[in-house]
């Protein structure tokens, strides 16, 4: 049986006087198409869903659950989005902080204590911590990827609509032999990210 995420750093900045703690994540450093997705959750323990944890570890069916959960359940939501254009613009290191930075912007109510997956502060005035492997580590955090990845998976299978030849609800625009041959035989499309190995190198991008 799977391991449930804990509340130990929710309770530690709560100990401290904050009130509205967000976990922040994203999906969707290492495809070869699409867009970056930072979420960012604020969950009272009370209402918080039974089974959060890091959405990779999840089946899809059951992330989908826990997103609808989440969402019935969570005090705010906010999504952060940056496209492949920017992503080409400033690197994916920078374009996933800049999706967090937009999800806290489009939370309501407001944070005033982050929780953030990995080593990176991001450049807000608000009080934070960076934890690496948070989304195991944080049910806030948890919540966070969960939400992240559904809603960029439901993005690439929207590009499909437009971009059938790729398959994109297959393998959501990571690297998958698939989408490879794909890439060789139909040249990119223009969610690609041109500045990626496995595009760049691609004769028809």
């Amino acid at each position: 049986m799977m391991e449930a995420v804990g509340w130990k750093f929710e309770r530690k900045a709560s100990e401290k006087g904050y009130r509205r703690i967000a976990g922040i994540d994203e999906a969707g450093r290492g495809p070869l198409a699409g867009p970056v997705v930072a979420a960012a959750v604020i969950l009272p323990y009370a209402a918080a869903p039974d089974g959060l944890n890091d959405s990779k570890k999840l089946s899809p069916k059951r992330r989908e659950r826990l997103y609808d959960a989440i969402y019935s359940q969570a005090l705010g939501v906010g999504i952060g989005i940056v496209d492949a254009t920017f992503i080409d613009r400033i690197n994916i290191l920078q374009a996933a902080l800049t999706a967090m930075v937009l999800a806290v912007h489009n939370l309501h109510p407001g944070s005033d204590f982050l929780l953030i997956d990995g080593n990176a502060a991001i450049p807000l005035g608000i009080p934070q911590k960076a934890i690496v492997r948070g989304d195991s580590r944080s049910a806030s955090i948890a919540a966070a990827s969960i939400v992240a990845k559904v809603t960029r998976d439901r993005l690439m299978q929207h590009y499909h609509l437009y971009y059938p030849e790729f398959d994109f609800p297959r393998h959501k625009g990571y690297p998958t032999r698939l989408h490879r041959n794909a890439l060789r035989e139909n040249g990119c499309c223009p969610i690609h990210r041109m500045s990626f190995s496995g595009v760049k190198q691609c004769r028809n991008c």
